[in-house]
């Protein structure tokens, strides 16, 4: 089992960048692919981005191409998520999420952050 623990978030304004964190911890905290998901007022959970244990195999939703890039260092037993030229859309609470099995029609993440509020101001 992991523990997840996100960091970064915070108000910030339309156009900047922000870099999400999550420390993980706990026996084989490596051994899980990894991702981030957010969900916007309103709105349900939804997927942004994955990575494979190994750090050499991302998977994006359209909804991040271009603009945010996950990424992990496994000696620090991180993983982040580089958010750039960020909009008020994009204000939602973020969750980094581990060992997350893919059904097809969704994902099913077995470990979850407790999340971090992001909130981008005109």
């Amino acid at each position: 089992q992991v523990q997840l623990a996100e960091s970064g978030g915070g108000l910030v304004q339309a156009g900047g960048s922000l870099r999400l964190s999550c420390a993980a911890s706990g026996r084989d905290s490596n051994n899980y692919n990894m991702g981030w998901f957010r969900q916007l007022p309103g709105k349900d959970r939804e997927f942004l981005a994955t990575i494979n244990t190994s750090g050499t195999i991302t998977l994006y939703a359209d909804s991040s191409k271009g603009r945010f890039t996950i990424s992990r260092d496994n000696t620090k037993n991180e993983v982040y998520l580089q958010m750039n030229n960020l909009r008020p859309e994009d204000t939602a609470v973020y969750y980094c999420a581990a060992d997350m099995i893919n059904l097809g029609s969704h994902w099913s993440v077995q470990n979850w952050g407790q999340g971090t509020q992001v909130t981008v101001s005109l």
